[in-house]
């Protein structure tokens, strides 16, 4: 079947309502959505009933409301379209109501205080700017999550609180920069999706990979990613039969995977999307992540989204490109062939600079999970230290605007490949900067500190608030300005002379940078519960109630659940190390000590014979090993006591601040202590020996 055919086909999309519902019907559905208006519960009948119809079809038996809960994945209940009759048949029903709205048990999901066990009720109401779409024989209605006192519990409804703040915003400035025929303005975002893939069998065997999604206990294998060779590599067979279904099952999902590759560590890859509006970005983004572990387990395999599956080879990472588009199909950050002499660009880029210096704190907690402290700042991603890279000559643009002094614009340069019959290739205004956390990529801003696992709805809603914050600053001054045009010139000549702080167009992996951050005032957040307490900041919390992203409440209650989750990820990953330690680790020790002491005992007994062949025999080697390893089998067994009485204290500590700062100051060192000892004690033994499979077999094996 030809992929136009099959892109999009288990989709409810646009194209299937103008045939599926009366053109009256999709009208005023149509300007409901565009306007905002709540759906009349008669017009929501008739587009159920056509929506069921084309489920039904397509083979599906049931229904769920499909939302995005503070879990950081998606939660569905399915509900047959059967309804009973009196003659004891059945026939397929689907009402408005039960298309509008359901009623989850709001008490059973993170809600950092908002819901008690006793206060259950909870709604899921229709998102109608996303597509519903048909998964394992269900219709899936993309909804938002709320409260019974309305109070936000998921991660789709501030997403779109903020795209509303952000058009709101975009359009009022443009207008009162004369761009009239701008009536919308939606954030495009783009995300690649980093992941790795080991062979299913072996995954079975490792409880840490099972319980955690990572490898508590390993030593490096041999071989790891020194030689850069797998980075765009040629892709093995197994991996290639994987992406090429996978890609069939996002595309009929209307998901626009595009590219795929091999990335830098051993059984990483990578996969990127078109860009889309970040709503539906964010529900593709998190099908994705579904369907790369469904699919992986169709071929044997077993698909890793954690930050840090493997000690000592990259880890993975999810970059999120993001843009604004305007309704006309024109890209604000798109600087043109003259930059310098684009206002309009540079008042946006301005703004996007100044939001970004002012708020670097909710970016980076925007990526703070537990994961992801094992990758920012360990020269594979880039630092907790949040910073912009323009490249030269937008930085360059920049500054003459602040000096006063004209900018030389130069030929656009060429370069040349030395190479006869090749192409002469106009290099692009801006460089790639890989150790920047938030670079300029020609028409976009790449926000490349995002955790492989996360949902990119936090990031995306943090950056839209932040530059929505800035425009409406920017349209107040400029409404109050008698010359648009030098009111124009003099806000970007402040914001580059007040926040050219947060731009570094360095190596971010540098020492030098560090120490330079610190003398500029960037903030350096550097674990989890740091960057989650910013939060709290007035300042912050100002903004969200300013553009009805959250309520105090609602930005405090989500302050609770990171803390609290980060406190839980680090919990279980301690009780799956005592368990593994105990279980598997310390009476492989001891098997193989007691192999080497019986050899030794053979030789000794050979040794004291008549025979002369055997006199001379040593047993100095199974000695000394025996020795080593009954060191390390006593650091084992004293760190796994320690560990244990440190999460008897984990568990008696109510508050989640104390409870998240004592899993980062107490736990997490003495977690490092015990993985050093087991895995300096696995260098040493026999492989038979060896209690689950190792790197080099999970690394090199598919």
């Amino acid at each position: 079947m030809e992929i136009s055919e099959i892109f999009g086909s288990l989709v409810f999309n646009d194209s299937v309502m103008k045939q599926r519902l009366p053109k009256e019907t999709y009208t005023a559905l149509k300007k409901t959505i565009s306007e905002g208006r709540d759906l009349d519960l008669s017009l929501a009948n008739v587009v159920a009933n056509a929506m069921k119809d084309w489920a039904v079809s397509k083979g599906a038996t049931h229904y769920t409301h499909w939302f995005q809960p503070m879990t950081g994945v998606t939660a569905e209940k399915h509900d047959s379209f059967i309804s009973p009759i009196s003659d004891g048949s059945v026939i397929m029903e689907f009402s408005g109501k039960e298309l509008v709205k359901g009623e989850p048990d709001a008490s059973s999901f993170p809600s950092g205080g908002l819901r008690a066990t006793f206060e259950a009720r909870g709604y899921t109401a229709w998102d109608p700017t996303s597509y519903a779409f048909i998964k394992d024989r269900a219709l899936c209605i993309p909804t938002v999550f709320c409260s019974y006192g309305g109070e936000s519990l998921d991660k789709k409804t501030p997403l779109l609180r903020s795209m509303e703040a952000l058009n709101d915003q975009a359009v009022r400035l443009m207008h009162i920069i004369g761009n009239n025929d701008v009536t919308a303005v939606n954030p495009s975002v783009g995300s690649e999706q980093e992941y790795f893939l080991i062979d299913n069998e072996l995954y079975k065997k490792r409880k840490d990979l099972i319980f955690t999604g990572r490898t508590l206990f390993g030593a490096k294998a041999p071989k790891g990613q020194e030689l850069e060779d797998h980075y765009y590599g040629t892709i093995k067979p197994r991996v290639s039969a994987f992406m090429a279904n996978l890609d069939d099952e996002l595309w009929k999902l209307g998901i626009s995977a595009k590219t795929e590759h091999n990335e830098a560590a051993p059984a990483q890859h990578e996969l990127a999307p078109i860009f889309e509006n970040a709503n539906l970005a964010t529900d593709h983004n998190q099908l994705t992540m579904e369907m790369m572990k469904k699919i992986a387990a169709d071929h044997g395999l077993a698909c890793l989204l954690h930050e840090k599956p493997f000690e000592g080879v990259n880890g993975s990472g999810k970059h999120n490109n993001w843009s604004l588009n305007t309704n006309l199909g024109k890209n604000l950050l798109n600087p043109g062939k003259h930059p310098n002499e684009n206002p309009q660009f540079l008042l946006v880029l301005c703004a996007v600079i100044k939001a970004v210096d002012e708020y670097q704190d909710l970016l980076r907690l925007s990526v703070a999970t537990a994961g992801n402290d094992h990758r920012l700042g360990a020269h594979e991603a880039p630092p907790a230290i949040v910073s912009i890279f323009l490249g030269d000559e937008l930085t360059e643009i920049l500054e003459c605007y602040e000096n006063d002094t004209p900018y030389d614009e130069r030929k656009k340069q060429k370069m040349e490949l030395g190479v006869h019959g090749m192409p002469v290739i106009s290099k692009d205004s801006t460089d790639r900067n890989r150790t920047s956390p938030f670079a300029y990529t020609g028409n976009k801003f790449e926000f490349r500190m995002l955790g492989s696992s996360i949902s990119i709805a936090e990031p995306n809603i943090m950056l839209n608030t932040i530059v929505a914050e800035e425009f409406r600053k920017f349209a107040d001054e400029l409404e109050n300005t008698e010359d648009v045009k030098s009111g124009i010139i003099s806000i970007i000549k402040e914001t580059v002379k007040n926040h050219k702080r947060i731009i570094f167009n360095g190596n971010n992996y540098s020492d030098e940078w560090v120490e330079e951050a610190e003398r500029r005032g960037l903030f350096n957040l550097r674990s989890t519960p740091e960057a989650i307490l910013r939060y709290r900041a007035e300042k912050n919390i100002e903004l969200f109630t300013r553009h009805k992203i959250f309520t105090r409440q609602e930005v405090l209650s989500r302050c609770e659940i990171l803390l609290e989750n980060y406190s839980k990820v680090l919990n279980v990953e301690a009780l799956t190390m005592l368990d593994m330690a105990k279980q598997e680790i310390l009476p492989a020790i001891l098997a193989y000590e007691k192999h080497l002491a019986e050899t030794a005992s053979v030789k000794k007994s050979l040794g004291e014979t008549n025979d002369t062949n055997y006199r001379a025999i040593s047993c100095r080697t199974e000695a000394r090993i025996i020795a080593k390893l009954s060191n390390l089998a006593d650091e084992v067994y004293d760190r796994t006591d320690e560990l244990s009485e440190l999460l008897s204290e984990l568990k008696v500590i109510c508050d989640c601040e104390k409870a998240a700062f004592f899993c980062k100051e107490k736990l997490v060192p003495a977690m490092k202590q015990l993985r050093k000892a087991a895995d300096e004690a696995e260098t040493i033994m026999a492989k038979d020996f060896i209690p689950y499979p190792t790197y080099a077999d999970l690394l090199f094996s598919v």
